[in-house]
């Protein structure tokens, strides 16, 4: 027999997701108009993808706040601005950032398994999605060749 879902909690990680998610969109855009040099054309390309794939996610996570009878956070997750621009420095950053969201994400899907299989679908997608962006910035933060993972916090 399953548990019942508590809604509180499940709203507190959403709205939690959700500033994350709307820190992300700022974060992504800012990164992407201070990417200067010769690689700048794919990279910003790349950093206003994870910009709009930010903003789904908040509007997502929206969405299920209200489906709960919960109400939007109007917060914004941290934003830290170190002034490092330079490729390695933003990339450092976003893995930060994206462990974060994988954190919530899996406090997510804790607080809804096996009480509320669309909250439990959703959490494991997202937890996919962005363990694969973690991978993503894993390999750009690497040298060419070099195949063994960067350690966290690296």
């Amino acid at each position: 027999m399953t548990q019942a879902l508590d809604k509180d909690a499940a709203i507190r990680v959403l709205n939690q997701i959700l500033e994350l998610e709307l820190a992300g969109v700022v974060r992504y855009t800012h990164y992407a108009l201070m990417v200067y040099g010769y690689n700048r054309i794919p990279i910003v390309s790349w950093l206003n993808a994870q910009a709009d794939e930010s903003l789904l996610h908040a509007r997502q996570a929206g969405e299920l706040i209200t489906s709960l009878g919960g109400h939007p956070s109007l917060g914004i997750g941290p934003l830290l601005e170190t002034h490092q621009h330079d490729i390695g420095d933003i990339l450092r950053e976003s893995l930060a950032h994206e462990r974060e969201a994988l954190k919530a994400y899996y406090e997510l899907l804790d607080c809804v398994r096996d009480r509320d299989v669309r909250l439990e679908e959703y959490a494991r997608t997202l937890i996919a999605e962005e363990q694969t962006h973690l991978d993503d910035v894993n390999k750009m933060l690497r040298t060419p060749g070099q195949t063994q993972t960067l350690r966290e916090g690296a």
